[in-house]
């Protein structure tokens, strides 16, 4: 059984996105941010850097930090959504969203939706570069079903938790037609479906 250590965001809709797909038994022990339960002495021995999700594998009897890490660690033990002939472009878009799209529309989320008129630098330079990423994509998807190809990876369940948030980022996901129809093929899967709802409070997928 894997416990899921969690909050609900979309690093965390990863995770029980792909716990999902994968069938896996699992349990969701909620973080709560607000209170800095991740910073309990307890939660560091599993998270040295206090971020959320992590991961239990009870029957191993590891724990695995990091949001990508988590996915390579699923998707192995599973067998699933990681091609051994595919994983130098998968890992490319992988860590494209770990490293760029994630914390830079984490930004755009700081600025524009949390804490807006108070850095006009901050609001105008984040909601720029997740234009451009909405646009990146966008182009990417016009020639390619997936993120990494005409397969569905764990790439795109890394990505997609992100642009479900279209609704805080103000740049309209319904102007840019790949970007949307990706969203959308994503969104009607089961088991995406049901890794958006990991706290169980019957959160709806937004439509674009």
């Amino acid at each position: 059984m894997i416990e899921l250590f969690t909050a609900d965001t979309p690093n965390g809709k990863k995770i029980s996105i792909m716990l999902e797909e994968i069938s896996y038994e699992y349990k969701v022990t909620k973080v709560d941010l607000s209170k800095g339960e991740q910073f309990k002495t307890d939660f560091k021995k599993i998270s040295p850097f206090s971020k959320i999700p992590v991961i239990i594998d009870h029957e191993n009897k590891k724990s695995v930090f990091e949001s990508g890490a988590i996915l390579i660690y699923l998707s192995e033990k599973s067998n699933k959504f990681y091609e051994k002939n595919d994983r130098l472009i998968i890992n490319q878009w992988l860590m494209a969203q770990m490293g760029l799209i994630g914390p830079m529309i984490g930004q755009h989320h700081q600025f524009h939706h949390f804490n807006p008129g108070k850095s006009k630098f901050g609001e105008e330079r984040y909601f720029k570069i997740a234009k451009k990423l909405y646009e990146d994509l966008d182009k990417r998807l016009s020639v390619s079903k997936f993120l990494a190809g005409e397969s569905y990876t764990i790439a795109d369940i890394a990505t997609w938790p992100w642009i479900a948030r279209h609704e805080w980022h103000d740049i309209g996901l319904k102007n840019f037609k790949n970007l949307t129809k990706w969203y959308l093929e994503i969104a009607k899967r089961d088991a995406v479906i049901k890794g958006y709802d990991l706290m169980n409070s019957g959160s709806v997928i937004p439509k674009p």
